[in-house]
């Protein structure tokens, strides 16, 4: 076992305990990766009353997002989009936003983020919800994006016939993407780790 603080109160702390904690982030930073895609697998079988299950759902929208030409980032965000289904059962977009919060820009963000909203033109009126509720979005400069990805890439990716990449074609992808923080309250402390 590894030598642990002895604080018992945050601001007890000291130089030291943090010498301790420090490597420990580190390490725990450095296999978010390996626990997201663990937590992907998850929507494996979880079909849910879909043609397809969850899973497969997310792979095949990071499938239609890559075969596009969409960078990675995107394809990663298309891959997680809806990762916070088994957490997050109202409000699965807000889980998936987070995760990608601190790797992805402004605009791939809010497009995880509301998709749900935006998707929920193609339903929300079979659930006796108000289909247009999308339109309170509709001046947002990131709304036509995130539009665009629900009509491109998350509404047709429940084709059971449909082509299906596997994991393996976006973990590195993911790997990349989840390396360095780019928006983090820590990035700083981060970036005197790493050196830069």
């Amino acid at each position: 076992m590894n030598a642990r603080a002895t604080f018992t109160r945050m601001e007890d702390s000291t130089k030291a305990d943090w010498d301790l904690i420090i490597p420990e982030a580190i390490k725990m930073a450095k296999s978010l990766p390996d626990r997201v895609l663990e937590h992907l697998r998850l929507l494996d079988g979880d079909f849910g009353g879909f043609p397809i299950d969850r899973y497969s759902h997310c792979l095949q929208a990071a499938t239609l997002a890559l075969k596009d030409g969409r960078d990675e980032e995107y394809v990663v965000c298309a891959l997680l989009h809806d990762i916070g289904d088994t957490l997050g059962t109202y409000n699965h977009p807000d889980i998936a936003a987070a995760i990608l919060k601190p790797f992805v820009s402004e605009a791939n963000h809010w497009m995880v983020q509301q998709h749900g909203i935006i998707q929920g033109y193609n339903f929300f009126h079979y659930i006796g919800m108000d289909r247009d509720m999308r339109d309170m979005l509709k001046a947002h400069p990131h709304y036509e994006q995130t539009a665009e990805f629900v009509e491109l890439y998350d509404n047709p990716a429940f084709d059971s016939a449909g082509e299906i990449y596997p994991i393996s074609i976006f973990e590195p992808m993911l790997r990349r993407v989840m390396a360095v923080p780019k928006n983090s309250i820590y990035k700083p402390a981060v970036d005197a780790q790493s050196g830069g």
